[in-house]
């Protein structure tokens, strides 16, 4: 049995910056490409970090779920859907592969794994050097399938020392307006330190998978963070895989963005597999060997 990727939706519109508008766009569209109905999804994990007027409580995902029109019926016997936030940075939509892997193995028919941000302004949709993010949504649907293809194990790691990059809500200092606002600081060698974590997990990923053709998804820091992975792990460049960064770093959203892209212009035709390296701060990375479908990889 492996867990597969049965769809991926996206929402990128610029009619809302709202991130829980794209997450539910994003989740209704992934499930229109699947044809799963909104009550056969069990659970609904949300990655998001940064979200509409710097949002606590509820858990967003909780608004993503009632966006999306996922388990809103409450009869008795109606079927139930779990939804919660599980908040990791970049390396998030991998920690929630191995959560999905999980919960599938217990008996769920599907999880829909959610991820995107925004700025909490909600007036802007585009990244600067202030707050380095794009407003984007992603949406991934899980399912168990027999055969051998879907995610191999998940490997994690993290480096000692400092966070190489924070964001916070600086109380102190923003007063009424602090719902609107948020620092983002990065360390002049943020990308090195990240690079090294995303390294060390990619080749622990790797470690066995041997004859494969490897395509590379990972997270977007800089644009060309991606390809410095790929020449790190001895990968060629035109195996690279990259969402579209015309407006920023999609951050949380990056790899089903990089993945809905290539489906969506079939650039994965002759790989077997592909690296997912989820990597920021912390530093902190995660990673994970998709072997693909016949009828992806044909």
């Amino acid at each position: 049995m492996g867990v597969c990727i049965r769809a991926v939706g996206t929402s990128r519109s610029t009619d809302t910056h709202s991130i829980v508008e794209h997450g539910g766009r994003a989740a209704r569209h992934c499930l229109e490409q699947a044809g799963v109905r909104p009550d056969q999804v069990g659970v609904l994990i949300n990655t998001g970090i940064f979200r509409d007027s710097n949002t606590v409580e509820p858990a967003v995902a909780a608004l993503i779920q009632k966006a999306a029109g996922i388990g809103l019926d409450y009869a008795r016997d109606d079927p139930r859907t779990l939804s919660f936030d599980l908040m990791n940075g970049a390396v998030g939509v991998v920690n929630a592969v191995q959560v999905a892997g999980a919960i599938l193995a217990a008996g769920t028919e599907h999880v829909l794994i959610v991820a995107g941000d925004t700025h909490p302004s909600l007036t802007r949709s585009g990244a600067d050097a202030e707050f380095p993010y794009a407003t984007a949504g992603a949406a991934m649907l899980l399912e168990q399938v027999d055969g051998p293809a879907g995610f191999g194990p998940v490997h994690i790691t993290t480096a000692p020392g400092s966070p190489a990059a924070t964001a916070y809500v600086d109380t102190a200092t923003m007063g009424t307006v602090g719902r609107t606002l948020m620092t983002v600081e990065r360390e002049p060698d943020f990308e090195d330190r990240v690079l090294g974590v995303a390294t060390e997990v990619a080749r622990a990923a790797l470690a066995g998978v041997d004859g494969a053709r490897i395509a590379l998804i990972a997270s977007t820091p800089s644009p060309q963070f991606p390809e410095r992975l790929a020449d790190t792990l001895g990968i060629d460049q035109g195996g690279v895989r990259i969402p579209d960064l015309s407006d920023g770093d999609p951050h949380t959203a990056a790899l089903p963005l990089a993945y809905a892209r290539a489906v969506t212009d079939d650039s994965l035709h002759g790989y077997t597999h592909v690296l997912f390296v989820g990597a920021g701060a912390g530093p902190s990375a995660a990673a994970t060997v998709y072997r693909l479908p016949a009828e992806t990889a044909a």
